[in-house]
C-alpha cells in the first residue's frame, strides 16, 4: 500500500505515522526528517534547506522531489511506503505522480487530518521532541514525566527552532494558500480520505486502520 498522509503543522501525523508503521510493514518516509539530517549534517542541501525551513516556508521543488524519488527507489519501498509531508502542493503531486511511474507504482490513498486553526498553534508552540529516539511530546497536552528527559530513552527533549507562535501561524498560513489545492487534487483521483484530528489519538488511528485495512 503507497500512502499519503496530509495535514496541517500540528494536525498529529507524526504521531498517527509512528502508530502506523508498527501496525503496517511499511516505511514512514518523513520529509521532514531527511530535511532536519541534512540540517546537522550542514551539507549543501541542508544549508539551502535551513533558510526556509526557519522563516516557515516551503523547501523548494527541485531539491524536496530530488530527495523523494531516491528514497523510493530503495529496496524497503516495494511493498509500500507513508509519505508524511510531501506532497504539498499539486506540482509536487503531478511530479510525484511521473516518479511513481517511473517506479511502477502509484498512490492508493491520501489520508487528510484536519484540526482548528487555534488549535494547531496550541499544538505546534508546546511541541517539544526527543533528540535520540524522536519521541514527541507537548507541554500542555502530553507533557514528559521529567522536565526536560525523554519518558522512553531518557535523552534530551527539545523545541524545533520553527515551533515559535509567529513562526508557526506563518506555517499554517503558507500550507492554508499553497497546500490546500492539493485536496481536490486527489479528491478527483478518488483517494482522498478526511478524518477530524481534534479527537484522542486512538480514535484517529481507529479510522485510518479502518482505511488501510480495505487497502
Amino acid at each position: 500500500m503507497n500512502v499519503i498522509l496530509m495535514g496541517p503543522p500540528g494536525a498529529g501525523k507524526g504521531t498517527q505515522a509512528e502508530i502506523i508503521k508498527v501496525a503496517f510493514p511499511i516505511p514512514h518516509i518523513s520529509t521532514g526528517d531527511m530535511f532536519r539530517e541534512a540540517v546537522q549534517n550542514q551539507t549543501p542541501l541542508g544549508k539551502e534547506a535551513k533558510k526556509y525551513m526557519d522563516e516557515g516556508k516551503l523547501v523548494p521543488d527541485e531539491v524536496t522531489i530530488g530527495i523523494v524519488e531516491e528514497r523510493l527507489a530503495q529496496a524497503d519501498c516495494d511493498q509500500g511506503f507513508l509519505l508524511d509531508g510531501f506532497p504539498r502542493t499539486t506540482i509536487q503531486a503531478e511530479a510525484l505522480d511521473k516518479v511513481l511511474e517511473r517506479l511502477h507504482k502509484k498512490i492508493d490513498t491520501a489520508i487528510n487530518i484536519t484540526v482548528p486553526t487555534e488549535l494547531l498553534v496550541r499544538r505546534v508552540v508546546g511541541r517539544i521532541s526527543c533528540k535520540e529516539c524522536k519521541a514527541i511530546y507537548n507541554l500542555e497536552f502530553n507533557p514528559p514525566s521529567q522536565t526536560g528527559v525523554c519518558d522512553i530513552c531518557g535523552g534530551s527533549l527539545t523545541q524545533r527552532s520553527d515551533d515559535q507562535e509567529e513562526t508557526a501561524r506563518k506555517r499554517l498560513e503558507v500550507y492554508s494558500e499553497q497546500t490546500a489545492p492539493l485536496l481536490a487534487y486527489y479528491e478527483n483521483k478518488g483517494v482522498l480520505h478526511t478524518l477530524r484530528g481534534d479527537r484522542e489519538t486512538r480514535e484517529v488511528f481507529a479510522d485510518i486502520k479502518n482505511i488501510l485495512e480495505r487497502l
